[in-house]
C-alpha cells in the first residue's frame, strides 16, 4: 500500500459536508455495550468520521480515536463536540504508529480492510499488544463473499475475513463471539445494503505470557 497515496484517497473522500459512514455508530457495536463501563480506556482504530469513537464517549469511556485522515479526524472532533463529549484523536501511520503496551480496556476495530495481509498483520499484533490483560477487542469486517454485493468495502479478496483468519490471528485469545451473518446495513452512502459481515469479540487473558 502506497501510504501517502492512501491517506490523500481518504481525505479526498472525506471532504464533504455530509458523513460518508453516516454519524450513527455501527450496529455490531452498539450492540455490545452491554460489555462496556464508563471509565473504561477505548481505542477506535481508523476511526475516520468518528461515528464509533464518539459513540464510546456517549457511554462514558474514554476514547482515543486515530486515523490517517486529517480531514476525517477533523470531522469527528466536530462530532464530538455537536454531541457533548470529549474525544481525543491522533493521526497516525497505523503501519508504524506505535500502539503501546496493555493501555486499552477497549479496542474497536469497524471495517479496517483497506490493509492487505502483511499490513493487516502487524495491525493485528498491535491491537493485541494494546489491550490490557482482560481487555477486550470488537472487530466487524467483511467476507469474501461481499464482492458479490458490492455494497462497500474493498474490492482486494486478500483484505477480506474468513472466520479461519481471525481464529488464527488471535489465537491464544479467548474467543467470545465469533458470527458470519449475511445482514442489510445502513451506514451512510458509504457502506448500504446486504453486506456479507463477520463479527468478532475475543478477550485477552489475564495472564499472556506473549505479551
Amino acid at each position: 500500500m502506497n501510504e501517502k497515496a492512501d491517506t490523500a484517497r481518504w481525505d479526498q473522500r472525506y471532504a464533504t459536508d455530509d458523513y460518508v459512514f453516516g454519524t450513527a455508530p455501527n450496529a455490531f457495536l452498539a450492540s455490545q455495550a452491554f460489555r462496556l463501563q464508563p471509565g473504561m480506556q477505548a481505542l477506535a482504530v481508523a476511526d475516520g468520521e468518528g461515528r464509533n469513537g464518539v459513540w464510546l464517549a456517549e457511554q462514558g469511556l474514554q476514547v482515543l480515536s486515530v486515523d490517517a485522515s486529517d480531514v476525517g479526524l477533523h470531522k469527528a472532533a466536530a462530532l464530538a463536540a455537536a454531541r457533548g463529549v470529549s474525544l481525543r484523536t491522533e493521526l497516525a501511520d497505523l503501519g508504524e504508529w506505535d500502539w503501546g503496551r496493555g493501555d486499552y480496556d477497549i479496542v474497536v476495530a469497524i471495517f479496517i480492510q483497506f490493509a492487505g495481509p502483511a499490513l493487516r498483520r502487524r495491525l493485528f499484533e498491535g491491537m493485541r499488544a494494546a489491550l490490557k490483560p482482560g481487555g477486550l477487542l470488537l472487530l466487524q469486517g467483511y467476507r469474501p463473499e461481499q464482492l458479490g454485493y458490492g455494497t462497500g468495502g474493498p474490492k482486494e479478496a486478500e483484505n477480506l475475513y474468513t472466520a479461519e483468519l481471525l481464529r488464527e490471528a488471535f489465537a491464544g485469545m479467548d474467543i467470545l463471539h465469533l458470527h458470519a451473518h449475511d445482514s442489510e446495513i445502513a451506514e451512510g452512502h458509504g457502506h448500504h445494503g446486504m453486506s456479507a459481515l463477520i463479527d468478532l469479540v475475543a478477550r485477552k487473558p489475564e495472564v499472556s505470557p506473549a505479551e
